[in-house]
């Protein structure tokens, strides 16, 4: 993930620019069949529900700049593993099922090859998580931070969004908090890759508004049997320099200790490696390239989570705000052993990423660990039900 730069003058938030955290994997990139992690290998890892897709339920992908062959792309992924096409030949009917394209000020935006990838990544695996939620990718005219939150209030204003996927972000700055009013939409939950620089934090994943995921590496045998998951060396996390820390951090002993008095980056994490990597299909040159590509970073792991939630709320009533569904994560994680079949997480145990390590419990590389999402999906259902909490 690459980010913005760190502005000390609040007076010049106009001009703080976003980028998005994603890794192509170089040995296979542009090439005319699929490599890397498929969407039924990443739900089998992460005990996928085929019961509840996402039925019923908007993801909305917030990127920046325009991604000409989106529709295209979305259904070469989409046939290529079995899941639902995009039916009407043009992205921005409003009435479309699968996937729908917003000019987030009215207008087409420029293009932009490296943005285009990402939202093409976004999309696809968003797709592969939730295959039956529908999908609207919300352009942003520029990466600004003042564009790309008035991309979130469009997307906040999508009929039946649950989901807000922000797979970009920036170095922390003083004035970030302002940006807090643009993630309180009543029924919206938010979510944001915690970055790629291991061990430093990023807004808008360091907000207590949104779902912050870091990186995992899946590590698999030489018969491509997944062995194990452990934290990976470039994710982003730490203690917030700016937000103070929620409660729904601050009432659990175990993770108040580490965190201290500020927001403790990332909640939870997903596989980011690009080694072996998620496929998704690009026909907009990127590097002079275009076709199949392996690509991992933790902007994989926000709109998976984004899709996860989505299956997750077509199970049961919605969350009224990120902080409630935050508060129930918290809870999930501790309602049983991280060893019981019954967990909500997978413990990330090993690895490192900055000066932090993985440990029993939540860290600064994984949070509460990787999906149980069979597991979850059972704890989104009984919401109300009185946990015991971390």
């Amino acid at each position: 993930m690459r980010e913005i730069s760190n502005p000390n003058n609040i007076e010049e938030q106009n001009n703080i620019r976003a980028t998005h955290p994603f890794v192509i994997n170089e040995s296979q990139r542009g090439f005319k069949v699929p490599a890397g992690e498929n969407p039924e290998s990443i739900q089998n890892v992460y005990n996928f529900d085929r019961r509840f897709m996402g039925e019923g339920q908007t993801i909305v992908i917030i990127g920046a700049y325009h991604y000409p062959t989106a529709l295209e792309d979305f259904n070469v992924f989409s046939r290529q593993f079995g899941l639902p096409l995009e039916t009407s030949t043009n992205p921005l009917a409003a009435t479309n099922k699968v996937l729908q394209i917003v000019y987030a000020k009215g207008v087409q935006p420029e293009i932009d090859s490296r943005w285009a990838s990402e939202s093409c990544m976004d999309i696809q695996w968003a797709h592969a998580m939730a295959p039956c939620a529908k999908i609207v990718l919300v352009e942003s005219e520029s990466s600004t931070f003042i564009n790309m939150f008035q991309a979130v209030d469009v997307g906040n204003t999508v009929p039946n969004v649950c989901v807000v996927s922000m797979s970009w972000g920036g170095f922390e700055w003083s004035g970030e908090m302002e940006f807090d009013a643009h993630l309180k939409q009543p029924g919206v939950i938010y979510v944001a890759a915690a970055g790629d620089h291991g061990g430093l934090t990023l807004y808008p994943s360091a907000s207590q508004y949104v779902v912050s995921v870091g990186g995992t590496k899946l590590n698999r045998n030489k018969f491509g049997e997944f062995v194990r998951e452990t934290g990976w060396k470039k994710g982003g996390g730490g203690p917030s320099m700016v937000v103070p820390i929620p409660s729904y951090q601050a009432e659990f002993p175990s993770v108040a200790a580490k965190c201290g008095d500020y927001s403790g980056t990332p909640d939870v994490s997903f596989g980011a490696d690009s080694t072996p990597g998620l496929a998704v299909y690009d026909s907009t040159p990127c590097g002079g390239l275009s076709g199949w590509f392996k690509v991992g970073g933790t902007s994989v792991g926000a709109p998976c989570w984004a899709g996860i939630i989505a299956c997750i709320t077509s199970a049961g009533p919605r969350f009224i705000s990120t902080e409630e569904f935050m508060t129930h994560l918290y809870l999930a994680a501790g309602c049983t052993s991280y060893s019981s079949p019954c967990s909500c997480f997978r413990d990330i145990l090993h690895g490192k990423s900055g000066t932090f390590s993985c440990t029993k419990g939540w860290d600064f590389v994984t949070g509460l660990g990787s999906p149980n999402i069979r597991n979850l999906i059972v704890l989104g259902v009984e919401k109300d039900k009185n946990l015991p909490g971390v």
